[in-house]
């Protein structure tokens, strides 16, 4: 009907003009997705500067075209181009020319027409969010490119409302953190990497596996209910083109880091990241640690890269069925050198109990590997994910200054040397389906197996202390070390595997005048079943302090522990549990549990007209978290079960103001789980905090809502703004509790939080200039994009219920403070300009910026004032230049700015506890308690297309 009176309209607008041109129309159909419209591609004149593309519709139209005969010319990125040739135009008339493409060799006018669809490109995520009924946005790999972005969670960080987490891979959405999150992979979930985190880290994803990242920041009941920020579904890379096989190469600096004299390492791990290594044997009697405790100086700290990947497509038993194939390896590295303050234990009165100047070195590694293989036959498309990831992070930390203001380097002096390796390994296997058994009904579904093992192998720490107090530059030895587990060997392993499934069935009815449904019913099941594995063995070097202690060397440790001195008496290893005379020393400390999610959900969609659709679904799911533990803090070990039902019902409209305008509207009810490392009572000791669980933690129940206007001017604009509201009850936090060494755990700290704000976006093509030549057409664009969010939150804290509950001593400085994580005010914007020299010479040029204002990083307690991570701005610059068809260079310079990272306690004001009964103190100056800066990063990178 529209393209009907499309035509209808064109022809009388030729019929009106009185000169010797003509018109050109027509629309352009992607077979690949059943004949819908395809938007976006481009159309020009052959011999002219004639030319348009398709808008959303797939509708295009060229006005002013001399009389003659032509060739047309249909080019898309990934596409093989068509030219339809001996196309007449006469003057004062219209020349329709439909086409359809599609993966199938058919003949249109004699010419031979072979496609492969792309849906990385910008303008086709646009067309997807403008279609959604949901509020979902898109990052295409097109983009990801363009922004120089390497990994999903800097990726991730470029959406409205979203920031990243100093130090992580970890995102806040709307000021809220990780537990509030979902992440999958290709719509099914992945395991974390970290005991800590409900999340994977997003930072160890590497762009080069992505096709598009899709984020929903409201609720549908077709994705898991653990959700109040944002399920965030990475899909990889489907690749459907030509064959072809890519070679990239990278280097860089950062400038820090490259800026000191020497850069030291570890002794154990290797270059490639894979290390492991377990405790020796009889290491209660004897000494027989083979790794050194000391630093190593490494070679000179050069980050690097290389890359391959390559694909193809081809028919298999005729043209109705195809194979696609896809592989990428890479593996890269980098350097990090960090120099600043570290603080802990503020007391009211603005006083550190530990105050260090820190150095950290670090070196860091990714490895990845990915192969997918999609079979397509005729409506039914089935394939497979394979994905492995091995990251480590090696870390060489010394501090120097005060351990504990009243016991240990009390006037400074003191020196912590902590060497540490971490390794994460991920595999995850995927099988999908789609099958559209008849016009009005399709299946989909899915099923997967994770595997994730993260380990903590041979962590060493080393304190030592001044022989006497009150001469901090005089000789150190183990002599006044306080605590055994101050000196330490800790290996740890976390093994988490997960089967994963989605089904869901998709009825379609009352077809309508365009030959579309107005309504749609579907039913599905999903569920995970996890097994959850954590077992850590610490070997604690008790100094005798009864026995004379000799001056150590700060940096030939391996002098002092060895055979000769377990023999001499002068220590003697043990672990929580007792010595060598206990029978079960051994026996590591370890937490366990499975979690099983069972859910059944419905959703009912339906176009009341072509402006208003609704969307109203409902959810059930069964929800068993169980868990079991041996540790330090209760070496007879228990257990504990989290078992609950929740109903979550989701509703979401959406009416077209115009034909580029969208009103949506979103509601839902969802839920918050605690996590393993939360409810274990198992100490993680760091430098500077130790933390533990807390078994009696439940779950939050979330609302949420969210109103949003969308304006979509050109295929490649957006326009939009939206306001949002989420109320939780139970909130989970963590806190500082009443404590000798000021301990951190989780606790449902009051009954509600809120947060509440505004979004706005706009994405916007400055000016694009078109040149056509023989056998191209040069383009010259400068686009620009800007995003921001202003957020208010707001939590109640209660300390009688922390205690009813949980049985802990909280007593919080604030009757009301923000929520942890939220920044007031998120913003991100890019300048970005691209032009072509020639057919296969181009240059891109972007700019881009993000900034976040001041965010809550801990709650403050007993008069002090909250911890908060202060707001950091970032610049970063990238070019990207095509030489010619086959290598491309890349150059990237990023933080810019090099703003200074820091952390600090402040002084106390807002809503104060003022309950008389606990005559608290206030802080009233604000303290740094970690502060660095991370310098410019550098990068060249080179590619080699085959």
């Amino acid at each position: 009907m529209r393209k009907t009176f499309t035509v209808i309209a064109l022809f009388f607008i030729g019929a009106i003009c009185a000169q010797e041109t003509g018109t050109i129309a027509g629309k352009l159909l992607d077979k690949e997705s059943n004949n819908q419209p395809l938007p976006f591609a481009n159309v020009i004149v052959r011999g002219t500067t004639k030319g348009s593309s398709t808008d959303f519709d797939g509708l295009f139209e060229i006005t002013d075209v001399p009389a003659g005969t032509y060739t047309i010319e249909f080019s898309f990125t990934g596409y093989q181009t068509v030219e339809i040739p001996n196309v007449t135009i006469e003057a004062d008339k219209v020349a329709v020319v439909n086409a359809t493409m599609g993966a199938t060799a058919a003949a249109l006018e004699e010419v031979v027409i072979k496609v492969v669809t792309n849906r990385e490109r910008e303008e086709a995520l646009l067309l997807e969010q403008k279609e959604a009924i949901t509020q979902k946005t898109s990052i295409g790999a097109e983009e990801l490119s363009k922004k120089g972005v390497g990994d999903v969670a800097t990726a991730v960080a470029k959406v409205t409302g979203i920031s990243k987490q100093e130090g992580s891979g970890n995102v806040f959405v709307r000021g809220l953190g990780d537990r509030y999150n979902v992440t999958t992979l290709n719509g099914l979930p992945l395991p974390s990497n970290d005991p800590s985190k409900k999340n994977i880290q997003l930072g160890i994803f590497n762009t080069d596996i992505v096709e598009s990242i899709g984020i929903d920041k409201t609720y549908d009941v077709r994705n898991y209910g653990d959700f109040a920020g944002a399920n965030i579904d990475i899909t990889s890379k489907d690749y459907k083109g030509s064959g072809f096989m890519e070679i990239g190469l990278e280097t860089g600096v950062n400038t820090v880091t490259t800026g000191v004299d020497d850069f030291f390492l570890t002794d154990g791990p290797n270059y490639s990241g894979f290390y492991d290594i377990n405790p020796p044997a009889f290491p209660l009697s004897n000494y027989n640690f083979t790794t050194s405790w000391d630093r190593r100086k490494t070679s000179l700290p050069i980050n690097s890269g290389i890359s391959i990947k390559g694909g193809d497509s081809f028919y298999v038993f005729g043209e109705n069925t195809k194979l696609s194939l896809f592989g990428v390896g890479s593996f890269n590295n980098n350097y990090v050198y960090r120099e600043g303050k570290s603080r802990g234990g503020v007391t009211v009165n603005s006083i550190a109990n530990s105050d260090f100047d820190y150095f950290n070195y670090a070196y860091n590694t990714n490895t990845t590997l990915m192969g997918n293989a999609g079979l397509k036959h005729k409506n039914n498309t089935i394939s497979y994910n394979v994905l492995f990831l091995n990251t480590s992070s090696e870390q060489q930390k010394e501090f120097y200054g005060i351990i504990d203001i009243e016991d240990d380097a009390s006037e400074g002096g003191g020196f912590i040397q902590r060497a540490v390796f971490e390794r994460t390994s991920l595999i995850t296997h995927q099988l999908l389906g789609d099958h559209e058994i008849a016009e009005n009904f399709e299946i989909n579904w899915g099923g997967s197996y994770n595997f994730l093992k993260n380990s903590e192998p041979n962590r060493r720490q080393v304190t030592l202390v001044p022989e006497v107090t009150n001469e901090p530059d005089g000789p150190r030895s183990f002599r006044l070390v306080s605590a055994a587990s101050d000196n330490h060997r800790f290996y740890s392993e976390l093994k988490e595997e997960e089967v994963a499934g989605n089904l869901k069935f998709d009825y379609k009815f009352k077809k309508n005048e365009e030959g579309k449904f107005d309504g749609k019913i579907t039913l599905g099941y999903s569920g995970r079943v996890k097994n959850v594995d954590f077992e850590a063995t610490q070997f604690n070097f008790q100094i005798f302090n009864t026995i004379p202690q000799p001056i150590v060397d700060i940096y030939d440790v391996d002098g002092y522990f060895n055979q000769e001195n377990l023999n001499n008496g002068l220590f003697r290893i043990r672990t929580f549990r007792g010595t060598i005379d206990v029978p079960n020393a051994l026996d590591p400390q370890f937490y366990k549990g499975d979690q099983n999610i069972h859910a059944g959900f419905l959703n009912f969609e339906y176009a009341f007209s072509p402006k208003l659709t609704i969307l109203a679904g409902i959810r059930g799911e069964q929800i068993n978290q169980s868990i079991e533990w041996s540790t330090s803090l209760d070496p007879e070990g228990d257990s504990n079960e989290l078992d609950s039902f929740e109903i979550l019902p989701a509703l979401s409209l959406k009416y077209e103001l115009s034909e580029r305008q969208n009103l949506k509207f979103a509601a839902s009810k969802t839920y918050t789980l605690p996590q393993y490392k939360e409810r274990a009572p198992f100490l993680f000791q760091q430098v500077n905090q130790d933390y533990f669980g807390n078994e009696n933690l439940s779950l939050s129940t979330d609302y949420n809502v969210d109103i949003k206007w969308e304006f979509f001017p050109k295929s490649s604009e957006i326009l939009s703004a939206g306001i949002f509201g989420k109320f939780i009850e139970n909130p989970i936090n963590s806190i500082t509790i009443q404590s000798a060494s000021n301990d951190i755990t989780w606790a449902n700290t009051g009954e509600k939080a809120t947060a509440f704000g505004i979004e706005i976006e706009a994405r916007k093509k400055i000016f694009e200039n078109e040149i056509d030549k023989e056998d191209t057409t040069l383009k010259n664009t400068l686009t620009a994009g800007i995003n921001a969010a202003y957020m208010t939150t707001n939590q109640d804290l209660d300390s009688e219920k922390i205690l009813e509950e949980a049985g802990l001593s909280f007593i919080p400085t604030y009757e009301e403070t923000g929520i942890s994580g939220a920044s007031d005010l998120i913003a991100n914007a890019d300048v970005s300009y691209y032009k072509d020299f020639s057919k296969d010479r181009n240059m891109q040029l972007t700019l881009a910026a993000n900034y976040f204002s001041d965010r809550i990083f801990a709650l403050g307690n007993f008069g002090k004032g909250n911890i908060v991570e202060k707001g950091v701005p970032t610049l970063d610059f990238i070019a990207k230049a095509q030489l010619t068809q086959n290598i491309t260079l890349g150059l990237s310079a990023k933080n810019l700015l090099n703003p200074s990272i820091e952390r600090f306690q402040e002084s106390v004001d807002g809503e104060l506890n003022n309950d008389p009964d606990l005559n608290l103190n206030f802080q009233e100056k604000d303290i740094t308690v970690l502060s660095y800066k991370k310098g410019y990063d550098l990068k060249l990178s080179l590619s080699y297309k085959f």
